[in-house]
């Protein structure tokens, strides 16, 4: 029995990705040599559910969770603009933009989320909040690094970037590289069944 780590997201068009790098580079001229791992862009994505540890044995399950929470569901449009930091802006951890989403997003999310948790992976503690992750400070940083970061995100302003159609949700690996990580769509569901 193989294990894979995954975790089910929508994926943003190329041209959004694009201005996400351009805001996180940005960032990374702002802040310096400050320890925070940057997301290329290419991985950037809005997550839904991260699964972690996924046997192959339930990749079946999972494909007919997803096929099952966008059957019914209309294809939709996220909106991405706003700059912020969980847990906060002074006590950075992840560095994100914000995203705007319809009510009809976060019923697939919260429909991801039980039913997965039916199958064994652990429920969200905390409510769906929308956003992509630009990069993670690590837990080296020292309080001067930390307050630089604080420093940027507090003053540094990000306006609307765009929208993107949502038409599908897709479960991908993620392979943990020396480079980072590597992410492999492993399966998607379309939005209105069409899959």
């Amino acid at each position: 029995m193989s294990v894979v780590r995954a975790f089910i997201a929508v994926d943003l068009p190329p041209d959004l990705q694009e201005r996400l790098a351009q805001v996180s580079s940005e960032l990374q001229a702002q802040m310096g040599d400050v320890p925070v791992r940057w997301v290329p862009a290419e991985n950037m994505h809005l997550t839904l559910k991260f699964l972690g540890d996924v046997s192959s044995n339930n990749m079946d399950v999972l494909h007919n969770i997803l096929k099952g929470e966008t059957a019914d569901r209309e294809p939709m449009v996220i909106s991405l603009g706003g700059l912020g930091a969980y847990p906060k802006p002074r006590r950075p951890r992840v560095i994100w933009v914000g995203v705007e989403a319809p009510a009809e997003l976060e019923a697939v999310q919260r429909g991801i989320d039980k039913q997965t948790g039916r199958v064994g992976y652990a429920r969200d503690r905390r409510p769906f909040s929308p956003h992509i992750t630009l990069g993670r400070v690590s837990r080296n940083a020292v309080p001067n690094e930390v307050r630089i970061i604080g420093d940027v995100l507090c003053e540094k302003k990000i306006g609307f970037l765009g929208v993107a159609r949502i038409n599908a949700v897709h479960l991908y690996r993620s392979d943990l590289q020396p480079g980072g990580a590597v992410y492999s769509r492993l399966f998607s569901a379309d939005l209105n069944g069409d899959d």
